[in-house]
């Protein structure tokens, strides 16, 4: 089998070198030395938040003509003390952000608003197919757009931006002196999650009842998760730790001829139990599990950290083609250029860049065994409403194959060439290699309602761009906000993984490889899109906002396995209604319940459905710094 790779990142490294000297000279917003502003500051007839009270929301904002910053004297006195910069200054050039700050992670309720926002036409430096962002770079986002938020006479728009500075209040010190020290307990949860009726669990053939969960088990019967995270910031220095105690029954998984049937068609001879074939029985499991466990320090602009942290590396919101939290997240060694930068001539014609870089090792992979993988990621924005990124990721190495050395990894990260027989089965094989294209754009005349996006992933390709018809695609719109019904936005994505070219049949394609027959799996989970190999389907979302972080949804969701890849195929469908409520200012309720009806003769004849309720309690307390804040 060959395959092609892509010259576009065959020496990313040398566009990363040159991104970090221009970071030398690219300042990025929010000064170390000087607090940034918060919405007290620009609205004067607000009064400014205590610790027991959070900043008051405008029903009305009038709009207000920016005046030229004040610069602050060389020592503060009680007649002249120091002045806040003013956000969003052309005249103002800060010096660079010196100070690190965790990841937000991929569950938590700012995404949904930062996406509103975006889709309102608002938040501009905002990268949508490279996520999580840091706090201090959400911060930056939203004092960049504030001003512009603040006059507007959207007072949706107006609400989300208070809730997510106030969210973020231990980035802003009060008074005049730089952010010390964050710590402490980031959130605190419980989850409750009963089902009824017979579930999917194999998101590698059949399909998943739970998607976009991190990896977590569930089976028919009761299923909890309890966990914790912290946040501890210090200078350029950040540590983000989030553990939790996971449940889940014993359940029945797959005789054994159904087992040995699936492997015949993955071309996997592996005789050892394998994860992406649940055998029957499946026992109990009671796991700590370290969701996110990271450290990392702020260097001109990047996050350099070690550890396990989320990913998602697309623009839609029900899955991301080339990386999303479908599977559990893996331990990896990332470079992460949080800020966007300019470079010289480049940013002229692309605009602004952000890139990202990780490798670390696959869990749950047994032919070859404990194989390694990495990914390079460029995002560009030529323009306010148009962003497209390119992205690869490399599945190389494991035991009986390849060694993992620093040869084979050049080897896996440098190599350009199409891919012999003879050499894919040595120890010289560079990898699977698995290319990303995506594209979101707002569109004409309707920049502040409708977005456009797309996301497309190809195996033994340059890139989706080359090669269109062997593509797998996730597409969608976005309606921010309905006219008449401001409160309500929709979205509706469309997804598949089976293109119409002679290799893609028997699964043998989107998310499959010839050596690494494990494929694009984490401990057995596809960690891309959850639709899985050569399949069609789509979600739609309605969502009624009773506030900036506050929310009633409804979900649909379909999928289709054609017969060429499973034996009768399979079909699922859901419908889950979702209701995220605070109860008080630090504690929020987000309970769900969810209707599955799926068939698949191969595993179990005629139609089979299930009913899931989930309740998950979150506390939020606020995070303390020191010195402390007034």
């Amino acid at each position: 089998m060959r395959i092609r790779t892509s010259l576009f990142f065959a020496a990313p490294a040398l566009l990363v070198v040159v991104s970090t000297l221009s970071a030398q000279t690219q300042p990025t917003p929010a000064p170390e030395s000087v607090p940034v502003p918060t919405p007290q500051q620009t609205i004067p007839s607000v009064p400014p938040p205590t610790p027991e009270q959070p900043p008051s929301i405008p029903t009305s904002p009038t709009p207000e003509t920016a005046g030229k910053p004040v610069v602050p004297p060389a020592q503060p006195t009680p007649q002249a003390p120091y002045t806040a910069y003013d956000a969003y200054s052309p005249d103002l050039k800060p010096p660079p952000d010196r100070l690190g700050s965790a990841y937000i992670p991929m569950d938590s309720w700012v995404y949904q608003a930062l996406n509103r926002l975006y889709g309102m036409g608002f938040v501009d430096t905002m990268y949508l197919s490279m996520r999580p962002y840091t706090r201090r770079s959400t911060l930056h986002m939203l004092l960049k757009s504030q001003d512009e938020i603040l006059s507007s006479d959207n007072e949706q728009a107006v609400d989300i931006l208070a809730k997510l500075l106030t969210f973020l209040s231990t980035e802003v010190p009060d008074g005049n002196v730089p952010r010390g020290l964050v710590y402490g307990l980031d959130s605190s949860y419980t989850r409750v999650l009963g089902i009824g009726g017979p579930v999917l669990v194999d998101s590698y053939h059949l399909g998943q009842t739970i998607n976009n969960d991190y990896g977590r088990p569930y089976q028919t019967g009761f299923n909890s998760i309890v966990g914790a995270s912290t946040v501890n910031e210090w200078g350029p220095f950040s540590l983000y730790v989030r553990g939790e105690y996971q449940h889940a029954p014993s359940g029945s998984g797959y005789s054994q001829e159904l087992s040995d049937e699936l492997r015949f068609i993955d071309v996997n001879f592996y005789t050892g139990p394998v994860k992406t074939t649940p055998l029957d029985p499946i026992l109990e499991q009671n796991p700590f599990r370290l969701v996110e466990a990271y450290a990392s320090v702020h260097l001109l602009g990047h996050e350099i950290s070690g550890g396990k942290s989320d990913h998602w590396f697309g623009p839609a919101a029900g899955s991301a083609m080339a990386w999303s939290n479908n599977a559990e997240n893996t331990y990896s060694f990332q470079i992460d250029r949080v800020e966007p930068l300019n470079i010289k001539f480049l940013s002229k014609l692309l605009g602004p860049v952000r890139y990202d870089f990780f490798v670390g090792s696959l869990k749950g992979h047994m032919v070859p065994r404990a194989p390694w993988v990495h990914s390079t990621m460029f995002s560009f924005r030529p323009t306010e409403n148009l962003e497209f990124t390119f992205q690869r990721t490399v599945i190389w190495g494991g035991a009986g194959h390849a060694p993992i050395t620093l040869h084979t990894f050049l080897h896996s990260f440098f190599d350009t060439n199409d891919t012999a027989g003879d050499e894919k089965n040595s120890r010289n094989d560079p990898g699977a290699r698995f290319s990303d294209f995506s594209l979101s754009y707002r569109l004409p005349l309707m920049r502040k309602y409708m977005s456009f996006y797309v996301d497309s992933i190809s195996h033994d390709d340059v890139t989706p761009i080359s090669a269109p018809r062997r593509a797998s695609y996730r597409t969608g719109l976005y309606l921010s906000q309905i006219p008449k019904l401001n409160k309500f936005d929709l979205r509706v994505e469309a997804v598949s993984t089976d293109p119409a070219v002679g290799p893609a049949v028997r699964g043998q394609f989107a998310y499959w490889e010839i050596i690494q027959i494990q494929g694009y799996t984490n401990n057995g989970i596809i960690m891309g899109d959850w639709i899985g190999r050569e399949a069609k389907g789509g979600q739609a979302f309605l969502t009624y906002h009773l506030s900036g972080n506050e929310w009633v949804q409804l979900e649909y969701l379909n999928k289709k396995t054609p017969f060429n890849f499973i034996p009768g195929g399979t079909t699922q469908n859901q419908f889950k209604l979702n209701a995220v409520k605070r109860l008080g200012k630090e504690v929020e309720l987000n309970a769900w319940y969810q209707y599955e009806g799926w068939k698949a003769p191969i595993y179990k004849s005629g139609l089979q459905n299930n009913n899931a309720f989930a309740v998950q309690l979150t506390w939020y307390p606020k995070l303390r710094t020191y010195p402390e804040q007034r």
